[in-house]
C-alpha cells in the first residue's frame, strides 16, 4: 500500500524551501542594506519562512493548485476528489437509495461528508493510496440515521478510484458493524466543495 503524499518527502520539501527562503532573504537584505545580519535573525527568518511555507502547502486552496499543476505533468497522479459527489447505495437485500456527498481533500486530509434520506454519515478516517497501480480509497464512517431510536453505527469502505474520461466513480463494498454488507458507487457531478448536500 501506498500513501499518495508521503510525509517524509514532503517534510524534506518544506525544509528545503525554507533554507532556500531563508537562505535568499539573507542575501537580498545584505545586498540592499549593506547591514551584517547575525545568524539569530538568519534563524528567526528561517523559521518564518518554514511556518510560511508549510501553511501555503497544507492549505486546501493551494493543495488544489499544486495538484492540478502537478498533474498537468504526471498524468497518472492520483486524482482530486474534491467536489459534490451523486450515486446509490444497494444493500444485502438488494434495496437501493440515492446518496449524495461532499469530499474536501488537500494535501493531508480527506473527508467525505455523506447524506442519504433516512441517513447521515460523518468521516472517522479516509487514506487515499495506490495499490497495484490501482488508486483505492480507504473510508472509515459513522453513521447516525434519522430516526434516533435506530441508533449510531460504524462502517468502512474500500472505494476503488474510477477515472472515466473526464468523470470520476467511487465504487466499493460497505461493511457495517452492526453485521451489514452492500455496495455503494457515486459520481462527481461538481468541483463545488461549498454545496448542500444534506437531505434533512
Amino acid at each position: 500500500m501506498f500513501r499518495i503524499v508521503r510525509f517524509d518527502l514532503l517534510l524534506k520539501f518544506v525544509v528545503l524551501i525554507s533554507i532556500f527562503i531563508a537562505v535568499a532573504a539573507y542575501i537580498i537584505v545584505q545586498k540592499l542594506t549593506g547591514a551584517n545580519i547575525s545568524i539569530s535573525k538568519l534563524t528567526a527568518i528561517s523559521t518564518i519562512a518554514s511556518t510560511v511555507v508549510m501553511f501555503i502547502l497544507l492549505s486546501p486552496f493551494m493543495s488544489r493548485k499544486i495538484w492540478f499543476v502537478a498533474r498537468v505533468f504526471k498524468k497518472d497522479l492520483y486524482p482530486d476528489l474534491n467536489g459534490v459527489w451523486v450515486g446509490q447505495v444497494t444493500t444485502e437485500e438488494q434495496k437501493s437509495f440515492e446518496v449524495r456527498a461532499i469530499i474536501k481533500q488537500a494535501l493531508l486530509v480527506t473527508e467525505i461528508d455523506m447524506h442519504g434520506e433516512t441517513v447521515k454519515s460523518v468521516t472517522l478516517e479516509t487514506t487515499p493510496t495506490i495499490e497495484l497501480n490501482k488508486k483505492k480509497l480507504y473510508y472509515v464512517y459513522r453513521s447516525t440515521p434519522k430516526n434516533p431510536s435506530w441508533g449510531d453505527y460504524v462502517g468502512s469502505t474500500i472505494f476503488d478510484v474510477i477515472e472515466d474520461g473526464s468523470a470520476l466513480v467511487l465504487s466499493g463494498k460497505y461493511y457495517t458493524d452492526r453485521k451489514s454488507v452492500g455496495r455503494i458507487s457515486i459520481k462527481r457531478v461538481s468541483t463545488d466543495i461549498n454545496a448542500d448536500v444534506s437531505y434533512y
